[in-house]
């Protein structure tokens, strides 16, 4: 969390930052060199206690400082080594602590206590593939993250200012349920399918934001039949449980798609729930859509699951009872 500078006196400017979620020492460095080399460098003093790094000196010193320590901060946050060298050198080079999650398959967001880490092989090429293209289409098993990552890049995105929204649809379709049976109104009643994409954001958001957002539909969780009609514009935009559209469904979700925006869809194609298999609008594109350029498919394994152990166990066992 940020705070605002607070003058001591009419020269002198006393920043705190938190650090909440970083590896003090991998941040201030052992005996504190880290902050030794950032006050050499930049002029300042800085002083790290608890989960607060306090920053001094002049105006312009202290808005010079704080972009790079942030960097060092977020830095600390995923795990990083920090040596008085990276210090230096990302107080000469502004933007060099910035993670490249298209390569290191890292992703830092504001106010988390921790990174997201691609934690397979899978997971690091899904991350990239979102990165370089407009259409992304994920398919994979249960646990592989499908969904969690493409909403972190999308959380990613929007604070970065790389869009100005986040939509996040799933196709209201019964799993083995009927939604009449359900009490309550309709958003009642598909509440419970869009829960999974609710518990994903408050994962990476403060539930205060999380909530601030969808009241000012910054961030739109929403079943597959409301996206009809709409152009999105400068949204990321999410497709989950994907293997539940229709093809009808998926081609008007897909054609949707406006000026500055991206798409991601996940699906599972073991887990349709449809009352034929062969009606899937995933099953659809996967066959129509590859060679087309700026989309991408990304195929996930049960090597890529990353839930509990027998999840991966359980998965193979029902896919060799499938071909047997």
């Amino acid at each position: 969390m940020w705070r605002s500078p607070v003058k001591a006196d009419a020269n002198d400017v006393v920043h705190r930052i938190s650090t909440e979620g970083a590896d003090s020492l991998l941040l201030g460095g052992v005996n504190d060199v880290n902050l030794l080399e950032l006050q050499r460098a930049l002029g300042i003093r800085a002083s790290l206690r608890g989960e607060t790094l306090t920053l001094g000196g002049t105006l312009e010193q202290i808005e010079r400082a704080t972009p790079v320590v942030q960097g060092l901060i977020d830095l600390a946050r995923m795990g990083e080594s920090i040596a008085p060298e990276d210090v230096y050198r990302i107080a000469s080079e502004p933007g060099a602590a910035m993670p490249a999650t298209n390569g290191d398959g890292r992703i830092v967001l504001p106010g988390m206590r921790k990174a997201i880490v691609a934690k397979t092989a899978g997971q690091k090429d899904y991350l990239a593939a979102i990165t370089a293209h407009d259409v992304v289409i994920g398919i994979g098993p249960a646990g592989t993250g499908k969904t969690y990552l493409a909403v972190a890049k999308a959380v990613e995105a929007l604070a970065r200012k790389r869009v100005k929204r986040i939509i996040l649809a799933r196709p209201a379709v019964e799993a083995g349920e009927s939604l009449g049976f359900l009490p309550g109104d309709l958003q009642a009643k598909v509440d419970p399918y869009l829960r999974p994409l609710y518990d994903a954001l408050e994962d990476m958001m403060p539930s205060e934001k999380v909530q601030k957002a969808l009241e000012t539909r910054i961030i739109e969780i929403a079943p597959l039949a409301y996206m009809r009609g709409r152009t999105l514009s400068d949204a990321f935009i999410i497709l989950d449980e994907a293997q539940n559209a229709t093809g009808a469904q998926m081609k008007m979700f897909l054609t949707r798609l406006g000026v500055n925006s991206r798409v991601v869809v996940t699906g599972d194609k073991t887990q349709v729930d449809l009352p034929k298999r062969e009606d899937s609008g995933l099953i659809q594109v996967e066959r129509i859509l590859p060679g087309i350029e700026g989309i991408s498919f990304c195929y996930l394994q049960d090597t890529d699951v990353v839930r509990h152990r027998l999840v991966r166990d359980i998965i193979r066992a029902y896919a060799e009872d499938q071909v047997g």
